[in-house]
């Protein structure tokens, strides 16, 4: 029967076009954007996910932003210690000159003098960033090292550091308005004074004060050097674990550009196809008037 108050052809029609137009409307999109979950109503699970992790991402890269910084003051922090080495190593040098009866004790400590200055002035200059690993008072706390952005199994987060215990590695403890460094690992060495009178029982000695800061300065050194491979190390593991998450949230998250193409293009010829069938039916009642002509 046909009816001129409803065409049901019609209405069937018009809901798949209905239909069919919401699907390709939704494909679309993901072509546009390249996400298949671009708001929470998409996937809520899938949504929550990747907002989560690209949160902990932005954060892991500030950290190794914060690395880098950290980086620069351990490595200004030993070349300042692998220079004083090679200073005290001129000092001990200068030294054993000295115990030669026949030398001028006088004139090595002239010699002596102008690398003790150096001593302080390579600690004083060891700055980086308003911190001085170098130069630190004796119950300085340890300086730390930004190292990473940790989840834990609970959903609390934390930064983890890389620690330096700057106090026992600090070459002075402090350095004067004139210059002249005091206390730390060189405090003994800035104290080496030679002059014509001095025996060799006080050369032997002012020997020991030298090697004993040599292998202070040693032990920082290996600190230093501990320190930059960890942060090496980090710095790989922190870019590896970037890419890492940007591909699983890729995976949750981004569209399918070959499937989402092909369903554009099935999705056109449906629409296409879905009109033709609504004016069909549309034209079906239209043809009721040939029975009154």
């Amino acid at each position: 029967m046909t009816s001129v108050n409803h065409n049901s052809a019609a209405s069937s029609a018009l809901q798949t076009l209905r239909s069919i137009n919401t699907s390709l409307e939704e494909t679309q999109g993901r072509v546009s954007s390249g996400y298949k979950v671009a708001e929470a109503s998409d996937n809520v699970a899938y949504w929550s996910i990747s907002t989560t992790m690209n949160s902990d991402n932005k954060a892991l890269g500030a950290a190794t932003d914060a690395l880098g910084v950290g980086a620069a003051k351990v490595d200004t922090g030993y070349a300042a210690m692998e220079s004083a080495i090679d200073v005290v190593n001129e000092i001990k040098a200068k030294l054993v000159t000295a115990t030669e009866t026949s030398t001028d004790k006088d004139q090595i400590q002239l010699e002596v003098t102008k690398l003790q200055e150096q001593l302080s002035s390579i600690a004083q200059g060891a700055s980086f960033s308003g911190e001085n690993w170098m130069v630190a008072a004796d119950n300085a706390t340890a300086q730390t090292v930004v190292d990473g952005f940790v989840r834990n199994d609970d959903g609390t987060v934390k930064v983890t550091t890389a620690s330096y215990n700057v106090a026992s590695y600090a070459l002075f403890s402090a350095v004067s308005d004139d210059g002249v460094g005091s206390g730390g690992i060189l405090d003994e060495t800035m104290g080496i004074t030679l002059s014509s009178a001095s025996t060799a029982d006080e050369i032997a000695g002012y020997l020991d004060t030298v090697e004993t800061a040599l292998s202070e300065m040693t032990i920082g050194g290996a600190a230093l050097g501990a320190l930059t491979t960890r942060i090496d190390l980090q710095t790989d593991y922190g870019s590896k674990l970037s890419d890492a998450i940007e591909e699983g949230v890729s995976r949750l998250v981004d569209a399918d550009m070959e499937e989402e193409s092909a369903k554009l293009s099935a999705l056109q010829t449906q629409q296409q196809l879905a009109i033709q069938s609504l004016s069909i039916a549309n034209s079906s009642s239209q043809n009721l008037m040939s029975l009154f002509q």
